[in-house]
């Protein structure tokens, strides 16, 4: 079962990032839902079906980013 066939549309809407609440948007590619602020940037996996909006369970989508900062 894919990742889009598990997150339904109306879940979208309505799910923010529990860091910063911005939408969160999925990424097909890393099967994660990712926060849509660039500042913060959080993914949030999901497992079995289900999006674990913990913060300490996110990680940043892209590591070698942080240290440019």
């Amino acid at each position: 079962m894919s990742l889009t066939t598990m997150i339904s549309p109306r879940f979208l809407e309505v799910a923010a990032c529990p860091a910063c609440h911005a939408p969160l948007a999925i990424d097909y590619d890393a099967s994660v839902l990712v926060c849509t602020n660039l500042v913060c940037g959080l993914a949030y996996p999901v497992r079995d079906g289900i999006p674990i909006l913990l913060i300490d369970q996110a990680r940043r989508p892209n590591p070698a980013n942080d240290a440019q900062l």
